[in-house]
């Protein structure tokens, strides 16, 4: 690619994050993915791998407020006619009202007061004047991503009754499908609070949801998983019956501590490091921006693919996998009716993980981005819990393969389901960086980014 040269515990007070953002970050797109990340983790109508609609939706909009000032690479939804003016308050601006737009001041009233306080003050603290045209730049911006996504199929309203397509999946009992399951968790984590005992699937219409690059949710679902009666099967079952279990498993104490530093969430821990990655190599707000839109367009398609292909075959959790074996025709497989996984299962199909689609895509387009997977960085977890809260990764698929595996020490996951989803993240990515956000000057050509 054309380089310009030129989560930790989540911090209560959004005043506090851009007091310490301003000490050692370089640009507003930064600043304000570390604001937005605040804002969305905080509302809890939009859980878990919903908020990464969210966040795609004030990335891209704070991409095209850059882009139509700056004009280094092609858009995304607008390049605003005429733009001027300070691309700091066009970020700021672009953030504002996306989030006003999915958090609105009549249901998140102490949610938008704040951030309109932290909206106001930056302006103030960075000397920009209410008239600079960057406003007007990020205004634009923001609408045209809204009204882009207005008709996407996300939240739809599931209180009505009776309740719309795509409200509502409780799974089966059939053998090999998901069913929901009880919520017992007893160690601390900051994945979010637990789903209540036998919660159904979490937001389902996800499965649907138009992409924000892909041709359809389906375009990159996985292949079936393996037969309950398969050789590969058995081996994935044993390896997630002994490794996750949460007492006498055969974890290590290093695996352990891998776990509950993964067991976290993931937007949050991945926007972080994102930002600590564009301060650490010094990156323009050209090239900060597009990273975050870039990563976070991917993201969110990443989501939308694990959510097809979790609702397409909706395949059976470890828990229940362990607990029905007897029955599932395997002869190499055996039911343990007091197995308990290391961390609560989530209220969604086992088939694929969506941690490790998300991990994938994320990865690999910071690969993607730099021009090479190895690389120094750091993440920070979100789990206050976890014995180490950073760790120092020289690869960026280094950080995805614990992904994989720590999916099955949580015991949460067979190891096909974390395979198969961060192929499939991968793919994701490399579909968004081959087709979209790129510079001015690059011809049509397909650049060979989706080849691995």
């Amino acid at each position: 690619m054309r380089l310009v040269k030129r989560f930790c515990v989540l911090i209560p007070s959004l005043a506090m994050a851009l007091a310490m953002s301003s000490v050692v970050r370089a640009d507003a797109a930064t600043d304000w993915n570390a604001t937005a990340i605040q804002i969305i983790a905080r509302a809890t109508t939009h859980p878990g791998a919903t908020s990464f609609l969210d966040s795609a939706m004030v990335q891209a909009a704070v991409y095209d407020a850059v882009e139509s000032i700056t004009e280094t690479f092609r858009p995304y939804a607008i390049r605003v006619p005429g733009a001027s003016g300070s691309t700091a308050a066009a970020v700021a601006k672009a953030t504002r009202d996306v989030l006003m737009n999915r958090f609105p001041p009549s249901q998140f009233p102490s949610l938008t007061g704040t951030l309109d306080t932290t909206y106001n003050d930056y302006l103030t603290s960075h000397s920009i004047s209410a008239s600079d045209p960057g406003i007007a730049v990020g205004a634009a911006a923001a609408v045209a991503i809204i009204a882009l996504r207005a008709n996407d199929h996300s939240f739809p309203n599931c209180s009505s009754t009776p309740l719309p397509p795509n409200c509502d999946f409780a799974g089966s009992n059939a053998l090999g499908q998901w069913r929901p399951t009880p919520s017992d968790i007893v160690l601390p984590g900051a994945s979010g609070p637990a789903p209540p005992p036998f919660a159904h699937m979490l937001a389902p219409w996800l499965a649907k949801v138009t992409p924000f690059t892909l041709t359809s949710p389906s375009q990159f679902r996985a292949p079936e998983p393996p037969s309950l009666t398969s050789k590969r099967y058995a081996t994935a079952f044993n390896e997630v019956k002994r490794m996750g279990a949460r007492s006498n498993s055969d974890r290590t104490a290093e695996q352990t501590d891998l776990a509950l530093f993964w067991y976290s969430n993931y937007l949050a821990l991945w926007e972080r490091a994102l930002r600590d990655t564009a301060t650490a190599n010094q990156l323009s707000i050209d090239d900060s921006a597009r990273l975050f839109a870039l990563a976070n367009l991917a993201m969110g398609d990443a989501v939308i693919t694990a959510w097809d292909t979790k609702l397409h075959y909706h395949f059976w959790r470890p828990y229940t996998a362990i607990h029905e074996a007897d029955n599932d025709g395997n002869p190499e497989t055996t039911s343990d009716p007091n197995w308990l996984p290391l961390v609560d299962n989530p209220n969604y199909p086992d088939y694929t993980s969506g941690a490790n689609n998300v991990t994938g895509a994320v990865t690999r387009m910071l690969a993607l981005f730099f021009g090479t997977d190895e690389m120094t960085f750091t993440v920070t977890t979100t789990n206050a819990a976890a014995p180490q809260q950073t760790r120092t990764y020289n690869r960026f698929s280094d950080a995805a393969e614990d992904v994989v595996n720590v999916r099955i020490y949580q015991g949460i996951h067979f190891r096909f389901a974390d395979v198969q989803a961060r192929k499939q993240g991968r793919h994701v990515a490399q579909w968004v960086f081959s087709h979209f956000l790129r510079s001015v000057d690059d011809d049509d050509r397909d650049d060979g980014a989706d080849e691995e």
